[in-house]
């Protein structure tokens, strides 16, 4: 039997997999973007008295209506977008969700889709599955982004760009000159803007600027964002998408037959912390994120790597390739050393060439920091291991035993 030509252009997540990995040799996954450590209690107290009080069925397919009048008020409160939550908010099941029902609505095929790279992994694929053609421009961590390399993308049959602020895994924040840029480029030739903003509460440098508020882009910009980051649910799957009221009618529609809806209780959780959790619970998000940061940049150039402090998100994207012995033939591209790297030291972090096109990001791989201060303590304590001779100098012998805690070391 022949499997569908769509599936032919990509592979299977290469984030999961080295999950799997992790678990295999008990390694610390850095790998994956998931906390280890509590959600919000009023947000899990929220659900769990949602779930009691028997809002235990369908939602409304396109979202709980005091979720998505939530959501509605969070864009007002925060960056003056007024949204109609009846006719222009849709709650997905996650913000990945919220990506490919938007290019299945809005995006023909044989169109092009402009993505940057380096790019979140979903991205080429969710295109090829629309039947359509990504178009990637280079946008690396600590370089400007380059507008005559961006408008030379854009052609007859762009359909769409894709903005990733703050992103992943670059860490990027893309300045207001760089948005507002994008912005002429979309008005001049007539595309959509889909952003995936789930990050906009972890920024530690810069301001978040949502397009769609620039001028002459609300009309022509579909946002996406969720509670997985934010509120340290990624299990949970609550995204959404604000968008003008004729794309989100096609967005609905894909939607209801793709999932149905998002799990009801659980939307219940979200929309009290949308509208009980005040700036005090943001500023403690990112002083928190921040020194996490600091703690595993720091480790990482320590051990040899060559890494920038991200501007936002929690991923670090480090070049390898100083470490010495280790990138010799132990090690020949990113994926080996990975491998290497997860089974003789006990960290496992992401080839960097999962978010490149094919042949690039093989000097890379990311590292996350959404972990407790123990488990960042410890990958650290391993790293060190590779400081003097680029091998493992007996990291797996050295290892501690693994805290009692949920630990982020996979079992």
């Amino acid at each position: 039997m022949t499997t569908a030509r769509r599936t032919h252009g990509f592979r299977e997540s290469v984030i999961r997999g080295m999950s799997r990995l992790a678990r295999e040799h008990r390694a610390i996954n850095l790998a994956q973007g998931f906390p280890n450590f509590a959600a919000p209690d009023l947000l899990k107290e929220a659900a769990a008295r949602a779930i009691h009080d028997d809002i235990n069925q369908y939602a409304i397919t396109w979202g709980a209506q005091r979720l998505r009048e939530a959501i509605a008020r969070k864009y007002e409160r925060w960056y003056g977008l007024a949204a109609d939550p009846e006719r222009e908010i849709t709650v997905t099941c996650g913000a990945t969700e919220a990506m490919i029902s938007t290019l299945l609505a809005l995006v023909d095929p044989g169109d092009e889709v402009i993505v940057f790279e380096p790019f979140y992994e979903n991205y080429g694929p969710d295109t090829i599955l629309a039947d359509a053609r990504p178009v990637y421009v280079p946008l690396e961590p600590g370089q400007p982004l380059d507008l005559d390399r961006l408008a030379n993308a854009f052609a007859p049959r762009t359909r769409a760009i894709i903005v990733n602020t703050p992103s992943n895994p670059s860490g990027r924040v893309l300045t207001r000159a760089e948005l507002e840029a994008i912005a002429d480029l979309c008005v001049q030739h007539d595309v959509l803007a889909v952003t995936d903003e789930i990050y906009e509460h972890i920024r530690f440098e810069g301001a978040h600027i949502p397009i769609a508020t620039l001028p002459g882009m609300r009309e022509r910009t579909v946002t996406i964002s969720g509670a997985s980051k934010t509120f340290s649910v990624t299990g949970w799957r609550i995204g959404w998408i604000v968008a003008p009221a004729d794309l989100t009618d096609a967005i609905r529609k894909v939607h209801d037959f793709l999932t149905v809806g998002a799990p009801a209780p659980l939307q219940e959780g979200v929309a009290t912390a949308l509208d009980e959790l005040d700036a005090t619970f943001y500023e403690a998000l990112t002083a928190m994120y921040r020194g996490k940061r600091d703690l595993l940049h720091s480790a990482l150039d320590s051990a040899g790597f060559r890494c920038l402090r991200p501007e936002g998100a929690y991923y670090i994207l480090a070049d390898y390739t100083g470490l010495g012995p280790a990138t010799g033939p132990a090690a020949p591209d990113d994926t080996a050393f990975a491998v290497w790297l997860s089974r003789e030291v006990g960290v496992t972090p992401v080839p960097g060439s999962s978010f490149y096109r094919e042949g690039g990001g093989r000097s890379y791989v990311r590292f996350v920091f959404c972990k407790t201060e123990e488990i960042l303590m410890e990958a650290a304590r391993r790293l060190r291991t590779l400081r003097d001779d680029g091998s493992a100098s007996g990291a797996r012998e050295a290892r501690a035993p693994e805290p009692a805690v949920d630990s982020g070391l996979q079992r």
